[in-house]
Formats: structure tokens, sequence, C-alpha cells
């Protein structure tokens, strides 16, 4: 029998901090062994709430010849420096997005951890469930013809419920407001089904709840061809608020307007709206990582989208901040 993978948790910055230690515990092939955080106080209330050991040192937690690897949930941007330890050190590192705050920070680490045999894992988990692939699917399939028209949006209420930190505002350390957080879910899935570089982004930022960063973004792309893109992400609404829209020249597609089921109408898919099936989801990012560790996985394209969603982040935030189209 396959010794079990030792994870221990860098960081309880993240809310997913514990969310992933779950993952650790839940899945056959790993166990929880310690957690760190650069905040003593906050890492042993983590660590006792986990119940594992507490490790003060980065250095000598890394150095253990007994650990596999590493979730990373520290602030976003502490990424390059906790990542690049774990890889330096021969660890496997699964993170939450966005990677990096620069492309050349997100590339490095990619590199970094390619050279050093280290399986890199960015958690990008709406491109594996049910509602994402039966939506690519259709496309593939030519249901909805050349699309022109692509929109995801993706909200939850916490700065009105009072669950969402007040760290997610500190411009320095999230690197960004609802769209570098919540609202890396929308630019990817637009990437993904339009691609990862659009001509031209434009962005708005608004803020509701004043803090520091935004809680309300609309970012716009244009695409060769004359598609358009929309990502919307928001912390100040009523939660469970996902939604998208695909439309092309035979098809459309939406999700999440007053119902949680994916319907289509045009062409193929009929006159009147139907709902579709949406099969099975795929594998999650963590068992991807899981595999990458065992050698039986590529993570090639969850890290190419990793850096092409810095990537967008990054023109984003320059759009939003300078009131102009980002041309990439």
């Amino acid at each position: 029998m396959t010794k079990p993978l030792s994870v221990a948790v860098l960081g309880f910055w993240h809310v997913h901090a514990d969310d992933y230690a779950r993952l650790v515990r839940e899945h056959p092939d790993t166990e929880l062994v310690a957690a760190w955080d650069p905040d003593e106080a906050r890492g042993r209330e983590g660590a006792e709430r986990l119940g594992v050991e507490f490790a003060a040192d980065l250095d000598e937690l890394l150095a253990r010849p007994d650990l596999d690897g590493v979730t990373v949930t520290t602030a976003t941007n502490e990424h390059p420096d906790v990542i690049g330890a774990a890889i330096a050190a021969g660890k496997h590192v699964f993170t939450e997005k966005v990677l990096a705050a620069t492309v050349d920070d997100a590339d490095s680490l990619v590199r970094r951890a390619s050279a050093a045999g280290v399986a890199l894992v960015v958690s990008l988990p709406q491109l594996s469930v049910s509602r994402t692939l039966a939506a690519k699917r259709l496309l593939d399939e030519g249901a909805l013809g050349d699309l022109t028209y692509v929109r995801f949006r993706m909200a939850h209420d916490g700065w009105l419920g009072g669950w969402l930190p007040d760290q997610f505002g500190d411009p320095e350390a999230a690197i960004g407001g609802a769209l570098t957080d919540l609202g890396c879910h929308p630019v990817y899935l637009v990437q993904h089904f339009l691609g990862a570089r659009p001509e031209t982004v434009t962005s708005t930022y608004a803020s509701h709840s004043g803090h520091a960063v935004e809680d309300n973004a609309v970012v716009s792309m244009r695409y060769p061809g004359g598609a358009i893109g929309v990502a919307e992400a928001s912390n100040v609404t009523v939660p469970g608020a996902f939604a998208f829209e695909l439309r092309g020249t035979k098809g459309t597609l939406l999700y999440g307007f007053g119902r949680e089921a994916l319907v289509g109408k045009g062409g193929s898919l009929g006159d009147s709206w139907q709902e579709v099936d949406l099969g099975d989801d795929g594998e999650p990012p963590f068992d991807l990582w899981v595999r990458a560790i065992r050698g039986d996985a590529d993570t090639t394209a969850n890290t190419t989208a990793a850096i092409d969603l810095t990537r967008l982040v990054v023109a984003a935030n320059s759009s939003a901040a300078t009131g102009t189209a980002i041309r990439l």
C-alpha cells in the first residue's frame, strides 16, 4: 500500500485555508501533518483548530524530509516568497489563485517548479464543474455556432454579511478587491470559452462598502473577430449569485438566471428553452495535484491557465486604475 503524502498548510490569511485542509484530510492519498503562518498567533489558532502541529519557522518546516507538499493560503502578495521557498525545498505546491501579482512572477514560479520536478497546481475549480463541461461540450459540438457574447458573474454577500475578513480589503496584501479574488473565476471562465488573450480589456470598479478596494467589478474584453467577454464580481450582493450566458450565431446557453439549471435555445437546441443535462463533474484541481505528485498527471494546462489569468487580472486592474482600455 502506498504511503499517504504528508501535507502542511502554509498560511491562514485566506478564507479557503480550512477548506484546503479538509481536502487534504478527505483524500485517501494525503494526510495533514502541520501548519505555519507568518503571524504566529493566527498560525497557532489555525493549527489548534485543525488539530495539527504548529511550525513557527517556515524554513525548518520545509526542510523536513517527511513533508511532501504544502497548500498555500497566505496573503496574495506573499505567494512568490512562500511558494518560491517551497519549490526550492522540493515540496509540491497546491495554491489559491491568483498565483502572483505579476506575469513575470507567475511565469517564474511555474518555470522554477518545472525545473525542480515539483508539482504546482493552482485552484481553478470552475473549469471542472459539470455546468462548465456541459457548456464547453455543446460549444465544441457546434450547437452554439460562433460565440459572439460570453458573460460570467460570481458574487456573494461577504461584506454585507460580515463574514469576509477585512484583510481582503487591504490593497497591498490582497493585490486588489472583488475582481482579483472572486472575479478570477469569471475571468478564467471567459478565457476558457473565448481565448486567453483578448485584444482589449476595459474595467469599471466601484465600492459600496467603503473598503480601499473595489467590491463591485465589471470587466469587458474585446476579442478578435468581434466577440465580447464580460466578467463580473461582487462582495455586496445576495449569496449564491452565480450566472452565465453564452450567445452564439446558432444557439444560446443560460445558467443561474432565476434557476440553477443550464438551459439552451436555438439551432439544434430547439426553438424553445430546454434544460440541458449537466452530466458529471470532472477532476477537481486537488485530485489533479495528487496525481501529478504521483507522476500520473500533467499540470501544464493548469499552470498555463494560471499565468493567462494573472495577465488578464493585471490588465483589468490597470484599466480600472487608469480609466483606459488596456491592449494585450
